[in-house]
């Protein structure tokens, strides 16, 4: 069975130098790995090649035998990432957190700890009659959630 760590530290000198970054990393006991890439710009599939052609260079196949897929990352897939959440600072995300909300708004801002939500919100405000549409910011750590997705709209 091919070692995860060497692998993940072949794919990480091959992503050194560009503005990709390893967001997982699968091997199953029948060495099929799966390498799923993001970046902070475009990823074309000559960058998915040039990935894979580095693990066929440091993991003879006659030695192991393995079946290999790189990727990126799909855009309707739920952040990961620090580094994932602070690229999409700025969009829309659907966040359904760890006590079972489910959230839309712009991701306002992202670090190492956790993100920040802007909500659009009705409230009754006080000296009105009837509610009124109001921004909120909410912060939630990483741990807090169980999935943010990127709303796409057509």
């Amino acid at each position: 069975m091919i070692d995860k760590k060497a692998l993940e530290q072949v794919i990480n000198e091959a992503l050194e130098g560009t503005k990709m970054f390893l967001v997982t990393l699968k091997v199953s006991k029948d060495n099929i790995i799966d390498v799923q890439l993001d970046s902070d710009e475009d990823i074309t599939i000559d960058d998915c090649v040039a990935v894979n052609d580095a693990v066929l260079d440091a993991f003879d196949r006659d030695v192991e035998d393995y079946e290999l897929t790189v990727g990126s990352y799909g855009i309707t897939s739920p952040l990961l990432l620090p580094r994932q959440y602070s690229k999409n600072v700025g969009y829309e995300v659907e966040v359904l957190t760890a006590d079972g909300r489910k959230l839309k708004g712009v991701l306002a801002d992202a670090d190492d700890e956790g993100f920040v939500l802007t909500m659009t919100v009705k409230r009754k405000l006080e000296g009105k009659k009837r509610p009124e549409l109001v921004e909120e910011q909410e912060r939630f750590n990483y741990n807090d959630i169980k999935y943010t997705k990127n709303i796409i709209k057509v």
